[in-house]
């Protein structure tokens, strides 16, 4: 049976087309190897429950794995100690003794007395739980390692941050009692800050059950090499002749590597685009073209990591208003992870680290995100609905006509907000263009606005239709020197994505401004240039 892509669910090497993680395996390992205590929390669909099991395979010649997953543990089980201690090892101990996969090298006699104190009618605490573990860690051939994935299902129990206690406390006593080797909580949340859900106090905001843990630096994203492995061993199978560097390029540059999207582009270009009336068959499907029409499809469809990235918007508005002001005004925002905000807007994948500056994680998410913020403002918007109007007038021969576009915008938006502020230029100029973009390009193409030149004075924007790009810079009128300064930094930057033609929308404040649109050729290419 041939292997697929899979977005659903852990991914088994047998079955599915998968990037090798093993670097990142014996990073973990060297963790564990050394006694650490951490939490690999990351973002939903990031591959967690993959590496997991994963690296109960790369472990078991050194070490006795136990991995626990918390989802099959109730929340009613987490009502008292006593119901969770009964819970946790009735998990363990059908965990141990799976029929397909049962785990050697732990001392029989224990893991019967532990049977016998989960049925047992007399109280169980977790002294007594913790007195069972630290004699299975005694008798056990080798050091045991606990791994816990889905951990999130547990923090809002306070039963749970009291079993995190009793953790720590065999760890800082582990040179006078049998402990794990190491314990790996998996979720997505970073649990060292559960006490902010569960202990609201101030006195333990500090003290946290959980603050032995390691930080865990691993990269569980993907490279363009990682991508490229990949892309081997599938045209390996399949003998597309694709250009594998190009297409793990390109996949690379819109994802940075985010596990989901990567493997959803894939899955896309091979089960849904190869074999259409476009791209007749899988060799047609693994080109840019293909790879275009992919983007297309996975900014437009409609998932479970899109619906939790939006679910945490409508949660937490100080998060919404953050990463509007990241999408539109081209606002700085350092990157200090002792910032709830930030904090908060990390730990659920939306943005990264990009030289110490807050960066929206991928171009995908931030085309999702546009549509999403675009499409509250789109209601009973004057600029939108014009351009409603407007739509079927740009687009001739297949070709989108982008200088006809800027015509037709500043004219509307001349209309609509001439006699407005710099200061509410500055804020919604751009997000009136992309608005009026939308319809028009709605279904056939997408826009991103390129983070290397997002700032208060400048943003450039990308627009893919079809296969074909245009650069649109916006920007503020700043004088004739900036201007001249502006124009030859978009002529070096059509370089970049290999084009003759630019577009610049400058907001122009002067009250003797004219608005107009006129062509320039700077270093050999063409500038469009129109004023508003």
């Amino acid at each position: 049976m041939m292997r697929v892509f899979n977005t659903t669910g852990s991914c088994n090497p047998k079955l599915h087309y998968m990037v090798n993680i093993e670097k990142k395996l014996a990073q973990i390992k060297q963790l564990i190897d050394s006694g650490a205590y951490f939490t690999m929390n990351r973002a939903r669909q990031y591959g967690k429950t993959t590496t997991i099991k994963a690296l109960k395979n790369y472990l078991v010649n050194d070490y006795v794995v136990l991995s626990l997953d918390f989802q099959k543990i109730g929340d009613e089980e987490f009502a008292s100690a006593d119901l969770f201690c009964r819970a946790f090892i009735r998990h363990l101990l059908a965990t141990i003794n799976s029929r397909k996969s049962p785990i050697q090298g732990l001392d029989e006699q224990t893991l019967i007395a532990m049977q016998h104190a989960e049925e047992d009618a007399a109280m169980l605490p977790l002294s007594k739980l913790f007195a069972y573990l630290q004699i299975l860690c005694e008798t056990a051939e080798k050091p045991v390692v606990l791994i816990i994935d889905e951990v999130d299902s547990a923090t809002n129990n306070k039963v749970f941050l009291d079993f995190l206690a009793q953790l720590r406390g065999d760890y800082l006593n582990r040179d006078d009692v049998y402990t794990f080797q190491s314990v790996i909580l998996a979720g997505v949340h970073d649990i060292k800050n559960i006490r902010y859900k569960i202990r609201p106090e101030e006195e333990h905001k500090v003290n946290s059950p959980w603050n032995i843990a390691t930080n865990f630096k691993v990269n569980m994203s993907f490279s363009v090499d990682d991508i490229k492995g990949m892309l081997h061993e599938y045209d390996a199978d399949y003998h597309t002749g694709m250009n594998v560097t190009e297409i793990a390029e390109l996949i690379y540059d819109y994802t940075s590597g985010y596990p989901f999207l990567v493997s959803r582009i894939c899955q896309l270009i091979d089960e849904d685009i190869a074999g259409t009336e476009k791209f007749s068959n899988k060799a047609d499907a693994w080109t840019n073209a293909g790879f275009t029409e992919a983007v297309k499809m996975v900014i437009r469809e409609k998932n479970t990591l899109y619906e939790s990235l939006i679910g945490k918007i409508i949660n937490y508005p100080d998060l919404k208003k953050t990463l509007s002001e990241i999408l539109f005004t081209g606002r700085d925002y350092e990157y200090v992870t002792i910032n709830p905000d930030i904090e908060i807007a990390a730990m659920y994948g939306f943005i990264k680290n990009e030289h110490n500056t807050v960066a929206i994680s991928n171009r995908i998410f931030e085309s999702v995100l546009y549509r999403y913020f675009l499409s509250e403002e789109a209601i009973d918007n004057k600029v939108y609905d014009s351009a409603l109007s407007d739509q079927g007038q740009f687009v001739v021969n297949g070709r989108l006509d982008m200088k006809h576009i800027l015509e037709r915008f500043i004219e509307t938006f001349d209309d609509i907000y001439g006699d407005q502020s710099e200061a509410f230029i500055e804020e919604v100029g751009r997000k009136y263009f992309m608005l009026y973009l939308k319809p028009i390009i709605n279904g056939t193409g997408h826009s991103y606005i390129e983070a290397r030149t997002r700032n208060f004075k400048r943003t450039d924007m990308i627009v893919q239709y079809h296969t074909e790009q245009f650069v649109i810079e916006m920007k503020i009128w700043n004088g004739p020197k900036y201007h001249e300064t502006g124009e030859k930094q978009l002529a070096e930057y059509l370089d970049s994505y290999h084009l003759d033609t630019g577009y610049m929308l400058i907001f122009n404040f002067n009250k003797k401004k004219e608005r107009s649109i006129k062509e320039k050729k700077i270093n050999g290419k063409i500038l469009i240039e129109a004023i508003v």
